[in-house]
């Protein structure tokens, strides 16, 4: 079937009974990818959250700080990792569950942590979002006030800071950031 057949169609979560998702387009996923219709995980990366965000849908983190399923996910996977003993769990839920199609092993490339070379899992973390304007002009004022070398480099600052539309308030990670 084509992707438009499928426009409006909903998914019954295949683990959690009760649970619909919507079928969704998306315009990073292309006919040679695919239908042009995703199943979405927002808080696990950006295309997902952009979709997600257009068609206001709750952005539900499963996965907490150090890679484990966290409660929501259920009791089978709460407090599995996700790379390790909870893929298999999964596996094990749709297998009961009779939604698995099909089972092969595949090489993902995950983005990997340049300091430890393990995988790092992409996921929603909490931000604080702050009035623009007011934080825009505190950050300009402090900026004028900042010797900066070369001084040719606070003009661009100061227009880069003029640009941002978006400001967030966020710790990342526990160690910085790069």
């Amino acid at each position: 079937c084509s992707g438009t057949d499928l426009v409006d169609g909903s998914c019954a979560h295949p683990t959690i009974p009760g649970k619909v998702s919507p079928l969704l387009p998306a315009n990073h996923v292309t006919m040679a990818k695919g239908t042009g219709l995703v199943h979405t995980a927002p808080a696990h990366g950006m295309e997902d959250y952009s979709v997600a965000s257009h068609h206001q849908l709750p952005t539900d983190c499963l996965v907490d700080e150090s890679g484990f399923f966290t409660e929501a996910a259920g009791p089978e996977l709460k407090n599995k990792n996700v790379l390790e003993e909870g893929n298999e769990a999964v596996i094990r839920m749709l297998q009961a569950a009779g939604s698995l199609l099909k089972e092969e092993k595949y090489v993902h490339s995950y983005p990997y942590d340049w300091r430890t070379k393990k995988p790092m899992i992409i996921r929603a973390s909490k931000q604080w979002f702050v009035n623009t304007a007011n934080v825009k002009a505190a950050a300009q004022d402090v900026l004028k006030k900042v010797k900066v070398i070369p001084t040719s480099a606070v003009n661009r600052m100061l227009e880069m800071l003029d640009r941002r539309t978006f400001w967030c308030i966020s710790r990342q990670r526990c160690w910085g950031v790069p």
